[in-house]
């Protein structure tokens, strides 16, 4: 839980749990917030913040809190703002929305002294999709490397993969390829969001 000071309808201070604050020229220890009964935290006019519904940070550029005394329930209303992040890759451009490349260093450049030239490859701004089809490919590399040694062995000494594993790490690759397809397929966050809600990795 969380509080602030409201005086006259607005929101003065806000308050950290178990540190003492002042509210006019009265003093209240560490303790007052845990300590105190509700009716004693509005007589100091101590209002509880009730949080709202904050969006996904891996999928949405949340503003910070927008805080709204509700005189009604005599709580403090904490709002977020939130818009979705790029879905698709995009070209990156200065803010003259001149085209902006990928660079590399040039010794000869700067009359040989050196520095950072323009190739021309664009420079590109990785939206969600690509994110997390690479994500998704890194997580079935990573439950497949346990035993990748033993496709190392079948093609170096020709001994089988026991089926178990060979079964696994199929239905591995199946649940990758099924994930990348249906992230291309996303055509808005919360549809990209539902196919990673959906994942459906099997058990060694």
């Amino acid at each position: 839980m969380s509080f602030a000071v409201v005086q006259n309808g607005a929101v003065r201070q806000m308050l950290q749990m178990d540190m003492p604050f002042t509210v006019g020229d009265k003093q209240y220890s560490s303790k007052f917030l845990r300590s105190s009964t509700p009716q004693e935290k509005l007589e100091a006019g101590v209002w509880e913040i009730v949080e709202g519904v904050r969006s996904d940070d891996r999928f949405y550029w949340v503003s910070p809190a927008d805080y709204r005394v509700n005189e009604v329930n005599s709580t403090v209303e904490a709002s977020y703002a939130a818009t979705a992040k790029e879905l698709n890759d995009r070209e990156e451009s200065d803010e003259q929305g001149n085209p902006l490349y990928v660079q590399v260093y040039d010794a000869t450049a700067n009359n040989g002294q050196g520095g950072m030239v323009n190739t021309a490859q664009r420079l590109i701004a990785k939206g969600l999709k690509s994110q997390w089809t690479a994500q998704i490919k890194e997580t079935a590399n990573k439950l497949m490397s346990a035993t990748d040694w033993m496709v190392i062995r079948k093609v170096e000494r020709n001994v089988d993969i026991p089926a178990a594993t060979a079964t696994y790490r199929a239905a591995v690759i199946t649940e990758c390829t099924r994930l990348v397809s249906a992230i291309a397929a996303a055509t808005d966050v919360p549809a990209l969001m539902a196919v990673l809600d959906a994942q459906n990795w099997p058990e060694a």
